[in-house]
């Protein structure tokens, strides 16, 4: 996304003119405005957090890191978006601390952490939309069905045309922009519209893991059509359009906001968003023990600052005192 491509620079800014501060200045000692802790008066955390998977999860997670180092520069927290998937892949074999999923896990995968003698406690951090787009320069689509959606995505109907759709639309080839296997988004879309059946592919769909290569892909070409997490629409809209989405035909089109989304008005669409906690590591690791403290005082506005639709504070709070329970067991 536009706005996130810039978090990296600033972060390397931050950890350097906090590295420079811990060199040369003193602890007062003092707890973060926000209600984190850091332990007893003075004490200051640090190693390695290890976040990967859901790409859709990252601007949440990339957001929330960018501010904690500015409090914790000596912690070193990457954050990658292999997809839900590719997060699961890894932590199920405990190698990363946090893996974030735009779906819950699959029964598999719980099996595969069980064998490994993993731990994976499931945090809800926020709402969000799955979105429908085309490029703002497309002219004749403002919403669509989901019965449409299925003539678009799905493979072996015959649809290839947006005339196919609607003999008002123009006789050109749909251009199809998808997340790939590895994605929540994907699964997710799978659930709703294909229902397992397979996907259009070919030399006029691209996959990518990376929401950002669709929203390039779909911008500028009035053929194109995708589909990712709310804030990447919400962070292109300049560039991009959102479409009403009728569940049903003669269902109200209803497009995607922070108050259709909470409210769940936005159906089929409207997900909850996941990170899933290494419960060794929140045992065993001070630095993901008060970095996961940090990230429920301030998944909401995180959320809220991305694109997204934060919980009720009370389901933070009450997500946290469990994970506590689980760190002081």
């Amino acid at each position: 996304m536009t706005k996130f491509k810039g978090f990296a620079l600033m972060c390397m800014l931050t950890l350097v003119i906090g590295a420079l501060a811990a060199c040369g200045g003193s602890d007062n000692g003092a707890g973060a405005e926000d209600g984190s802790s850091n332990g007893s008066e003075g004490d200051q955390v640090s190693g390695p957090i290890a976040i990967d998977g859901s790409s859709t999860v990252y601007p949440i997670q990339e957001a929330l890191t960018y501010e904690y180092n500015k409090e914790h520069p000596e912690v070193n927290v990457t954050v990658n978006s292999s997809g839900s998937g590719g997060g699961f892949k890894k932590s199920t074999k405990g190698e990363i601390d946090l893996s974030n999923a735009s779906r819950p896990i699959k029964d598999e995968e719980k099996a595969q952490a069980e064998e490994n003698d993993v731990q994976l406690h499931e945090v809800e951090l926020a709402y969000d939309g799955l979105s429908i787009v085309v490029s703002n320069e497309n002219d004749f689509v403002d919403e669509l069905s989901v019965e449409q959606l299925k003539q678009i995505f799905v493979d072996g109907n015959g649809a290839t045309k947006w005339s196919d759709i609607n003999p008002e639309w123009p006789d050109e080839t749909i251009k199809i922009f998808s997340p790939g296997h590895d994605s929540g988004t994907f699964d997710y879309f799978n659930e709703v519209v294909l229902e397992d059946q397979p996907m259009k592919e070919g030399e006029n769909t691209t996959l990518s893991e990376d929401d950002n290569v669709l929203v390039k892909g779909i911008e500028g070409n009035p053929n194109a059509i995708g589909y990712f997490g709310y804030a990447y629409y919400a962070e292109n809209e300049d560039s991009l359009k959102v479409l009403g989405v009728k569940d049903g035909e003669d269902a109200e089109a209803i497009k995607p906001s922070p108050e259709t989304i909470q409210d769940k008005s936005y159906t089929p669409f409207s997900r909850p968003l996941f990170t899933y906690v290494n419960v060794a590591s929140l045992k065993e690791k001070p630095q993901v023990a008060d970095y996961v403290e940090y990230m429920m005082n301030n998944a909401g506005s995180a959320a809220e600052e991305v694109g997204y639709v934060a919980l009720p504070e009370e389901e933070y709070q009450s997500q946290w005192e469990e994970l506590q329970g689980m760190i002081e067991e």
